[in-house]
């Protein structure tokens, strides 16, 4: 895996190894990463620049480290995994990232309903078909994470449906291979949305 943009590009990140770890973590590819953050660059999103983003599920961190490398401010990763913490430390050391990153050992869930501070960009890319997502969705359209400008990028398997809870909209939907990403923004008319 590489970062795909911005200041790093180019530069290697550490990954699950090919003896059982890609069985627990399942990295977000290049491709598919480069065309997030294709849309997100050309599409009317928060810029990069000086970005709040909050990595849910953060796994190795590819997504929220590709935000950093293109602009954002800082970075919050969400994991309770020992193994895809190990990968981030890893990855954020390496890229000498750790005075804009905070490292969160725990629960996505968790974090999500009980987060105080506001995030420009948030990635949430749980576990496929594991009932995940809907309960991290619903945290985060109840808290004070989400602003009006708020872009949410979930990942799914292709055959996941995304039950989206009041307060969020569809802004896009895209395909790449098994996986299925969604932008979501808050819905107009919703109580941030003003």
């Amino acid at each position: 895996m590489r970062i795909v943009g911005g200041d790093m590009r180019g530069r290697r990140l550490m990954g699950p190894t090919d003896d059982g770890g890609r069985a627990r973590l399942r990295p977000t590819s290049d491709r598919m990463r480069e065309a997030v953050f294709n849309i997100l660059a050309h599409g009317d999103y928060p810029p990069f620049d000086g970005a709040q983003v909050l990595d849910l599920f953060a796994g190795t961190g590819a997504m929220g480290i590709e935000a950093l490398s293109r602009g954002a401010e800082r970075a919050v990763f969400v994991d309770d995994g020992r193994e895809a913490r190990a990968l981030l430390k890893q990855n954020i050391d390496t890229l000498d990232l750790a005075d804009r990153t905070r490292v969160i050992p725990g629960d996505a869930l968790r974090f999500a309903s009980t987060n105080s501070d506001p995030f420009d960009m948030i990635f949430c890319d749980a576990p496929y078909a594991k009932g995940l997502t809907h309960p991290v969705l619903n945290a985060l359209a109840a808290s004070t994470s989400l602003t009006r400008g708020t872009v949410i990028i979930v990942e799914t398997a292709t055959d996941e449906l995304l039950d989206l809870p009041s307060g969020l909209a569809l802004s896009m939907e895209r395909r790449y291979g098994a996986g299925k990403i969604h932008l979501l923004r808050v819905a107009e008319g919703s109580r941030r949305d003003t």
